[in-house]
Formats: C-alpha cells, structure tokens, sequence
C-alpha cells in the first residue's frame, strides 16, 4: 500500500495530542473517587468491566479518526478486480492437420465448438477477435462483443496448407495493438525470418503502418487484452513463432498457448495419404513462457473446453493498482458509528 499524497500523513500527529488530552482528563478525574462511601465502591468502579466501558467508546472514536486521516492522504493498493474492458484474440490453427480425428468428430470440430462456448461464456466488457494461420495469417473477425458475428466467423473456418504459427502471432499483435506500428510485411521478410510470404495483409489496411521505435515494458504489463493461440502442428513456415513472441513479451502482451491433440498425434487424410500428426509442444511451452502467458494441452474436447473455461475466468479479472480512499472513509464511518451507539447505550450520552 502506498499514499498518494503521503505529505498529509502529518496529520496523524494529532492522534497522540488527542490522547494525552484524554489521559490529563482522567487524572483530573481521579479526585472524584473520593467521594464513593466506601473503598468496595471503588474497587468496583475501577473493574475490569467498568474499565471497558470507561475507554472502548473514546477508543472506538480515536481510531476512527486515524482511519479517516489515512483516507484523506489517498492510500492505494494492488486488487484483483474485474477488468473494465478487454480485447481477446484468438489465433486459430487451421493447417489441414486438423482434419485429424484423434479427437471427435476432427481436431477443427471440437475446436470449433470449444470457441464458440468460449464467446458465449465471455462477458459483455469483453470483446473478441479472431485470427486464422496455416501458410498465411489472415483477419477474419476484427474484435467485437457481438457474439453471433463471432460464431459465424468461426463456421467460416477453411482448411489450408501448411503451418505458419510466427505468422498467427504476428497477426494477431497487430489486432490486438493496431497503432503499435507493427509492420506485418517487413517481419516477415527480414532476413532473421523465412523468406516466404506468410501474412495476409489486414483486413481494410490502406497502407503500411509506420513503423514505430518500441521501448520495452514488463512481459505481462499489458493489462487490456491478451492473445490465446491454438495450434496441433509445428512451424513448416513463415517467421520465427519465438521472435514474434518476443515482439509481444515487449509490449507487454501474454500470449496463452494450447496444444491441441493426443500426445502421438493423430491420422488426418492429406492428398489421399493417412499421415500422423503431432503438435511442437515445446515451442508452444516457450511462447507462453516469453510472454508470461500461461501453457495447456488439451488431448480432448473436453480438456479444451475446461482449458477456454479456465482462461475466461482469468482474462476479466486482473491485478492493479486501485485508491481505496472509500474503503477508509466507510471503515472510519462504521467506527464512529460503532462509538456513539456503545457511549448512548452505557452511558445514554454520546462520548
């Protein structure tokens, strides 16, 4: 907890000087216990009980005043609350090795099923994106809360050769940060990437966007939004997925990975040939860590339905810094509250 203005902390002091003015009253009290008949009188004024009753009303009120001194220095503290308003894109793989049936009806079945559970279960602050890659990347439903607009994008899901997960990446951090100047066209045809093209050009983009110098913040620092990729194959092309994960660890942005089909992969019927396939486990496990997303594996429908369930009740919450000054101002309330109800109660005067 820190104070935003912390210069009127000073105020406290006052606590102390309320004090020994209440001690030098009860001494010049003390002069009154003469005038008891007798010393059992006395005793039993001076009790533990009477004691309570005595000082827990001025008790009472003292702490009510520091609590309300803190409040007016606007003390601040790290919460988990639901996010205001969020952006979530999602990077789908649909290379043809999701026409396997490890997993029933295929791999793109039940991933699309799980997707649309997952719009469903997304609260209205939430918005959506969606992003498809196999040998290119394309856009194909720009964030929204609408979820049948979402839904019908995922039933337009087309199978596609190859598998450019760098690509989906890339694709999907410039949805997610539009004016970020993040150059689609230039990543990919670095040199420290594939040569071959692996990004379709955004949907509705004019022009390239100027590319912007990035000054690196904390992985994980970008608290409005996130990626979830899903991938069953490995990188046959297009840039680098760990470089472009490293793009989005600088921006701040988690990348949450899925693994998605059994763990010897599955047959999916390709020109006629049954051939197995199996999902890059390893650099999916790494994107997440770069970015300080979070890894799951999901052998079944059933483990990514929980999967996209456990991602949606992380995404709306998230931890920052909130002021609390309400929270002292109702604590300091409740006590003096609590302070005048006790003193008219024993005393039927207010303390």
């Amino acid at each position: 907890m820190r104070f935003l203005w912390s210069e009127l902390l000073w105020l406290l002091l006052i606590a102390p000087l309320l004090i020994g003015a209440y001690v030098f009253a009860l001494a010049r009290r003390k002069k009154a216990a003469l005038r008891y008949a007798s010393l059992l009188l006395v005793r039993d004024a001076l009790g533990s009980e009477q004691w309570l009753r005595r000082h827990l009303p001025a008790l009472l009120l003292l702490l009510a005043l520091v609590v309300a001194l803190l409040g007016l220095a606007r003390p601040t503290a790290i919460l988990t609350l639901p996010n205001e308003h969020q952006t979530i894109v999602l990077a789908m793989d649909v290379s043809r090795s999701m026409r396997a049936t490890d997993i029933e009806p295929t791999r793109l079945g039940a991933a699309q099923k799980a997707v649309k559970d997952f719009v469903k279960d997304m609260p209205r602050n939430v918005r959506v994106g969606i992003v498809t890659f196999a040998g290119t990347a394309a856009i194909v439903q720009t964030p929204t809360e609408n979820p049948e607009e979402l839904i019908a994008a995922v039933d337009r899901f087309q199978l596609q050769r190859q598998t450019a997960i760098g690509s989906g990446l890339l694709m999907a951090l410039s949805l997610l940060l539009p004016d970020a100047g993040i150059d689609l066209e230039e990543d990919v045809f670095d040199s420290a990437f594939s040569r071959r093209r692996a990004v379709a050009t955004p949907l509705g983009a004019a022009e390239r966007p100027v590319r912007k110098d990035v000054k690196p913040v904390p992985p994980g620092s970008y608290t409005a939004g996130a990626i979830v990729l899903l991938s069953d194959g490995r990188r046959t092309m297009g840039p680098d997925p760990l470089k472009a994960a490293k793009m989005a660890a600088e921006r701040g942005v988690r990348v949450h990975t899925i693994g998605f089909g059994t763990t010897g992969g599955g047959p999916a019927d390709i020109d006629g040939m049954s051939i197995y396939m199996r999902f890059d486990e390893e650099a999916l496990k790494a994107i997440a860590a770069i970015t300080e997303g979070q890894y799951s594996h999901a052998g079944s429908a059933a483990d990514l339905h929980k999967v996209y369930q456990a991602l949606t009740a992380k995404m709306v919450l998230e931890r920052r810094e909130t002021e609390v000054t309400a929270f002292f101002g109702a604590a300091a309330g409740l006590l003096a509250l609590l302070a005048a109800t006790l003193s008219l109660l024993w005393f039927h005067r207010a303390s």
